[in-house]
């Protein structure tokens, strides 16, 4: 180290020092502005901000102040600029907030001791502590009577041991004493006895003879009986307490815990099944998704384990479990997956179902874990038939040429067939493992009655039961055997002699003249699997055009076409068509991976600009798209959602009233009376039997001189409180307003008659009496001329007759002038159930006019009464008013929450009106133009 270095150090050390005395004090000198100002140690600055603070050295504000900056400035995050806030006190808080507060309190109390006093009930349990349970722990020890408890505290202890004399020390044996200790450290504690057995917990709890409120206590003990096993890890134990709890009471987070309990059992496929009735209550359920993907990830279906766990960390980014899990999520299926070319590969691999679009009557449930359309996924060589082909067919979700609307299954009069075919094909798929192969397989000729396949079947190529004559639809009886003939073939993996037997059925089909494009689409569709399986996606993608030309968005000759495509490197019509069978069916998982793969190529191909390079994508309509039709759900899943959904309205309402409320009260703090006006008029319409924002929308009124406005809501707030100080004084000075001086002087002596001792009421008393005097002494006002003109008796008869009237009788004005008016006569409507008078006052009303006489009284009753009206009475008369009103009414205010909160039943009202909507043709409007305006209506 050098010099200068060495000097400098010392130097510094000498600085730092001298900014302390000997006792280790700050100087009196460097309580100064200028040395303040002047020093850039923050730590000194903070000793004599702290000595300034105490007051030892004096008081100073301007120069405490002065060091707070300069401290500031240099470190702003100092924790000597940390300032104590008192404890908020009622003095503190605003009158209003601090009454809101203590009831608040009051109310907790009271529900806590009615819950305690219910918990020390005998009576809750009567009836119901029948079964077996554990016995209490320690019951059965007793102490003899002989024998008293407290003698081995009470024996003294031990003599300490007197040293050894030397001569003892002669007789010590030291081997022995060795022998000693290490036979003492061999021998071994008996290991415990562990009993593991349970005693046996029923499952079910019969509650008919409790309250509500007994239900809710008995289901949340079991729950933390539950939860009390679960952290002992008895999840056995665990698993029958929440089974219980769900039996008394179904909520989300007993389904939840149940799932974990099933997770650490490895029960997957139940654990599974709780995840989806958590989600089916609340979808966007956090703990729900991250058990599902546990379960997806332990069942092998990676890519559902990645999507749920994506899903939870769009509303939660910053979830450290569920990145990490994702994370090894994502590696495990890079893993799995082959290395791939740059740009792709041909995906030959796709099956077809034994007479597939025939074989399925009803639409089944897609299920999310196995790949869809015509690309299979990899299979072992048991799974697979002896020609490397699949025996059966994952995707059952979708109808596709079959179960479409081309589907024998809406052809009542071979329902029985198919059903008589099941078992038989049942029979095929077991017996097809024992297929020698290709050369025994059946070759039919044609012909009806031809024995060309019975050597085959003989050697073992076709399964006995299999009845080849069965029929097809409306195909005859000689191309129906030519058409389960290629299935079969098909399915023993000779896909060029199926290609033939579907050729020959095609070419047959169209010299007969049959007028069946269901039956056509069916065999189209199945030659161009037999093209791709032999790898020529050309024919492929001519068949499923000709096939998609008789039966459009049919879903298989979708899938097969795109397959064709993606073969071909053709990537931009292979998307399209992929993205045609989402809109179809969003299920399809296979269609979901190719987008995405596709997509990334295409990035890379085409660069940003991407999208515009693409064909068209139809729009498909809604009677095509399978994804919109829903489950019904079980009485118990629709008994808990109304009950959480009733539970979030009134927390949400709530939350909305006090926030809105709290709003209101900060603009009348600011002086902005009409902004405040809107706010206490939100409140009123969530809860309009609060007196307190009367009162305040009352004052408000007055500020704006509004006094006929302020007047009712005094009025209002009167009716609900009697007895409202707040009410009597602001409607005097509403009747001030008016100069209605002797109503006034009433409220007046109405306040002062309750609290005498309220000056203001005082003072405006004086006022009010003096100006009510001089209104008596000046007389009545002067009267104004009125100029009379004279008419013809007709024409007063007319104008009289064509004057609006107000309603008599309970009759609804179909000419509403303003929004009032509307909305007095839409209530009227529907009060009465009139759906029909709902529809000719629509009829009436320009749609342009509809969001502003809507306003703010727009919310899911009257929507769904409103939308019933146009879907009943006014869309057989008049379609077109009927879609401009539509398009009116999605502008109205709250017209998205609405939409959000509407039930299970008005949305299947709203599907049913755009599906009616869409099938009238129509002059204002197109399929499209109703596509586009349903998007908006149907979430």
């Amino acid at each position: 180290m050098s010099v200068s270095e060495v000097s400098s150090l010392l130097n510094r050390d000498n600085t730092f020092s001298a900014t302390l005395d000997h006792d280790g004090k700050v100087p009196v000198e460097h309580l100064d502005y200028g040395y303040i100002e002047k020093c850039k140690n923050v730590k000194h600055l903070e000793k004599i901000l702290r000595v300034l603070r105490s007051g030892e050295e004096g008081v100073y504000p301007h120069l405490n102040q002065f060091c707070e900056d300069r401290v500031k400035s240099l470190d702003p995050t100092s924790r000597a600029l940390r300032k104590e806030q008192p404890v908020a006190t009622a003095a503190s808080l605003p009158t209003e907030e601090w009454s809101q507060i203590r009831e608040d309190l009051q109310r907790w109390q009271e529900e806590s001791k009615d819950l305690e006093a219910l918990m020390l009930q005998p009576s809750i349990f009567h009836g119901i502590g029948n079964e077996n349970v554990p016995p209490v722990r320690g019951t059965n020890i007793s102490v003899p009577l002989g024998q008293n408890p407290a003698s081995k505290a009470k024996n003294k202890p031990p003599k300490r041991a007197l040293p050894l004399d030397y001569k003892d020390w002669d007789k010590y044996d030291v081997d022995k004493e060795c022998e000693m200790i290490d036979g003492s450290e061999s021998k071994k504690d008996p290991a415990p006895v562990i009993n593991s057995g349970h005693v046996k917990i029923r499952t079910r709890v019969d509650v008919t003879t409790l309250t509500e409120k007994e239900k809710l206590l008995m289901a949340s003990r079991e729950k933390d009986k539950g939860n009390e096993a679960f952290r002992a890890k008895g999840y056995e134990e665990a698993v029958a307490y929440y089974t219980r709890s769900l039996s008394i009471v179904p909520t989300v987070a007993v389904f939840n815990n149940r799932a974990q309990a099933e997770i650490k059992l490895q029960r997957w496929h139940r654990a599974l099944q709780d995840c989806q009735r958590v989600l089916e209550l609340e979808p966007i359920n956090l703990k729900a998704l991250l058990r599902r993907a546990t379960v997806f990830q332990h069942q092998g279906s990676l890519p559902l384990a990645a999507e749920d766990l994506r899903a939870v960390l769009r509303v939660e980014p910053h979830n450290t479990a569920a990145a990490k899990h994702l994370t090894e999520v994502d590696k495990k299926i890079r893993e799995g997956q082959p290395e791939l070319p740059i740009k792709g590969r041909k995906i030959l691999i796709q099956d077809i179902e034994e007479d597939e679009e025939e074989a399925e009557e009803h639409a089944r449930p897609v299920d999310p874990r196995q790949p869809v359309g015509g690309v299979d996924s990899v299979v072992s060589p048991v799974e697979r038939g002896d020609m490397g082909n699949a025996q059966k067919k994952p995707y059952g979700g979708g109808r596709g040429d079959g179960a479409s609307p081309h589907s024998d299954a809406s052809n009542g009069s071979h329902g029985h067939h198919r059903r008589g075919r099941g078992g038989s094909w049942d029979k095929h798929k077991a017996a097809a493992h024992e297929s020698p192969g290709p050369g025994k397989a059946a070759n039919g000729t044609g012909k009806r009655g031809s024995t060309a396949s019975e050597p085959g079947a003989a050697k073992g190529g076709r399964p006995a039961g299999v009845d080849l004559d069965a029929p097809c639809g409306a195909l005859p009886p000689p191309l129906a055997r030519l058409k389960n003939e290629g299935n079969l073939l098909f399915k023993n993996g000779q896909f060029s002699d199926a290609l033939g037997k579907y050729s020959q059925a095609i070419a047959g089909f169209t010299e007969s003249g049959i007028d069946s494009p269901e039956d056509l689409c069916i065999l189209y569709s199945n030659r161009a699997a037999c093209y791709l399986k032999d790898g020529n996606s050309q024919e492929c993608i001519q068949d499923c055009s000709k096939a998609l030309e008789l039966q459009p968005f049919s879903l298989k000759p979708l899938l097969r076409r795109a397959t064709a495509y993606d073969s071909m490197e053709r990537y931009r019509p292979a998307y399209a068509d992929y993205k045609t069978v989402l809109q179809v069916d969003n299920s399809v998982q296979a269609a979901h991976s190719s987008v995405n793969r596709i997509t990334r190529l295409l990035i890379e191909q085409d660069g940003p600009e991407w999208r515009e390079k693409l064909p068209d994508i139809p729009l498909v309509p809604m009677a095509a798209q399978q994804h919109r039709r829903e489950e019904t759900p079980t009485p118990e899943v629709l008994q808990a959602r109304a009950e959480k959904a009733a539970q979030d309205t009134a927390r949400r309402s709530e939350l909305r009233f006090t926030a809105l409320k709290q709003e209101g009260n900060e603009f009348v703090k600011k002086g902005q009376f009409q902004d405040a006006l809107g706010k206490y008029t939100e409140c009123l319409k969530l809860k309009p039997e609060e007196c307190t924002v009367y009162t305040n929308r009352a004052l408000c009124y007055l500020k704006v001189e509004k006094f006929a406005e302020a007047k009712q809501d005094c009025d209002a707030a009167l009716g609900l409180e009697p007895t409202n100080k707040k009410a009597f004084y602001r409607r005097a000075l509403a009747n001030k307003g008016l100069k209605d001086y002797l109503a006034s002087s009433s409220d007046l002596q109405e306040v002062l008659q309750q609290d005498p001792g309220v000056q203001e009421a005082e003072k405006e008393l004086e006022e009010v009496t003096a100006l009510l005097r001089q209104s008596l002494a000046s007389g009545a006002s002067p009267r104004k001329k009125v100029p009379i003109t004279e008419v013809d008796g007709d024409q007063d008869r007319s104008v009289a007759d064509s004057a609006p009237r107000p309603q008599e009788g309970g009759a609804i004005n179909m000419q509403p002038a303003d929004a009032y008016e509307f909305g007095h006569s839409l209530n009227a409507a529907r009060s009465r159930g009139d759906a029909a008078a709902c529809a000719d006052l629509l009829s009436s009303v320009d749609p342009e006019r509809l969001p502003r006489l809507l306003s703010n009284q727009l919310d899911g009753h009257v929507m769904a009464f409103v939308l019933e009206a146009l879907d009943e009475h006014l869309l057989a008369r008049d379609p077109g008013r009927v879609y401009r009103l539509l398009q009116s009414l999605h502008t109205a205010e709250r017209f998205t929450v609405v939409l959000m909160l509407l039930e299970t039943a008005e949305r299947r009202r709203v599907t049913q009106l755009f599906e009616h909507l869409s099938s009238v043709q129509s002059d204002d409007f197109t399929k499209d133009d109703v596509q586009n305006m349903a998007n908006i209506y149907i979430i």
